[in-house]
């Protein structure tokens, strides 16, 4: 293989490389970033356990904790792990890009050093006037001095590229070696974690023994607290049909031929048309509905906390937020209705287009019915039970024929 070749082969390798390691670089800021996700959500969970430990906690609420609070971690021990593979993956990229440098560098001392010994033996001014008076002509002498020009660059050029691979060699050490101090604090923050899974799954275990000595009881708390949230979900989906309707009566009475239909058979006038465009567009940018909170029963079909053989239907979140939190409307729109249960909290319903969003179990009020509202606005407080529990029930449907929930994760900023 020739110089030129082994040139181009070592720069290509060199290339693949440094790209292997750009792209790793990512995915591992992608996993930091997840990682001190998960650390702040069991930190919520935690700081939200103390403030209720002040009361008499459910226990149907504290197998909920812990359940989250286990699922953080196991995920929290996960990204930690690919972390740590990751970064062994790197360390050992880098390993192999410091030997290639080493083997270039070595190269480029031996030429440097044979290059020296050459001009060293040649280095006197005479011998270079000598070279150049011996020419047979002019045209020669003059190739001879190009010749001396040339050998000079070419020294300087080599020194350079030496100083050049000496300092790559220097910065790929010291970063090899940060990424193995790395690589150690996340081993010892993921034995940390895996010591406090441990010890939350012995107290879920130890809070279940509990329960299923009085089985059905516990069981009982979760049916009401479903039949419930059954009663003001057909409530919100009456109210969404009403909105529909009136939208409809509006557009078929003014004859607006500016008003289009949804394909679900929703009139919108233009604003109205270019809101649900807008808030489409924000799907999965929507600001969270408190500024601090954990969800704590995720959208969908999913077994009971106590009782796995019983299901729950969510058609939105639970979130669990702090005493006095404030709640924000997720983005602008038109307060469809306050709505008022008998032995239950207020709700709010905030029209967006043909798209709504509901926020139940309040204790305060900031709007009525008709009010324009804009994104962050508080609309609201979440009320706080005797248990200390403080927590906000949030839904974001469809219109149609007949209002289609939402998964809320889908459409709520890392939620």
């Amino acid at each position: 293989m020739t110089p030129f070749h082994k040139h181009i082969l070592t720069f290509f390798l060199t290339l693949a490389i440094v790209s292997s390691l750009q792209s790793q670089s990512k995915k591992q800021q992608e996993l930091e970033a997840r990682r001190i996700e998960l650390q702040k959500e069991i930190q919520q969970i935690n700081s939200l356990r103390i403030a209720d430990k002040k009361k008499e906690q459910s226990v149907v609420s504290m197998v909920e904790d812990l359940n989250n609070k286990v699922r953080a971690r196991q995920n929290l021990i996960k990204v930690t792990n690919e972390q740590a593979n990751l970064l062994t993956r790197e360390i050992n990229d880098n390993q192999n890009q410091i030997s290639t440098l080493r083997e270039q560098l070595e190269a480029l001392r031996k030429d440097y050093a044979a290059m020296v010994v050459k001009s060293y033996k040649s280095k006197s001014e005479q011998s270079r006037v000598m070279f150049l008076l011996s020419s047979e002509n002019f045209k020669q002498a003059y190739k001879r001095l190009q010749y001396i020009k040339q050998y000079t660059r070419h020294q300087e050029q080599q020194g350079l590229e030496i100083k050049d691979k000496t300092q790559k060699l220097q910065i790929l050490n010291a970063s090899l070696l940060n990424q193995k101090k790395d690589k150690e604090r996340l081993i010892e923050e993921n034995r940390i974690a895996k010591k406090e899974l441990e010890a939350d799954i012995k107290e879920h275990q130890e809070l279940v023994a509990t329960i299923r000595k009085d089985l059905n009881a516990y069981a009982a708390q979760i049916k009401t607290r479903q039949q419930e949230a059954d009663r003001i979900d057909r409530e919100i989906d009456r109210l969404i049909k009403e909105a529909m309707e009136e939208a409809n009566r509006k557009a078929a009475k003014s004859g607006d031929k500016t008003t289009t239909k949804t394909a679900t058979g929703f009139a919108l006038t233009p604003e109205a048309k270019a809101l649900a465009a807008s808030f489409e567009a924000n799907k999965g940018k929507l600001s969270w509905p408190v500024e601090k909170g954990v969800v704590k029963t995720r959208y969908g079909t999913q077994p009971s906390p106590i009782d796995p053989t019983v299901t729950i239907q969510s058609n939105g979140v639970r979130i669990a937020t702090e005493k006095n939190a404030k709640v924000r409307a997720v983005f602008e729109g038109t307060v469809t209705s306050v709505i008022v249960f008998k032995n239950s909290n207020p709700a709010v319903l905030i029209q967006h287009g043909n798209y709504f969003t509901s926020y139940k179990n309040l204790s305060k009020v900031f709007v009525k019915k008709g009010d324009k509202v804009s994104t962050k606005q508080n609309i609201g407080e979440v009320f706080t039970a005797t248990t200390g529990e403080t927590i906000l029930n949030f839904s974001i449907f469809k219109a149609g024929t007949s209002s289609v929930p939402q998964d809320p994760s889908g459409w709520i900023y890392k939620m």
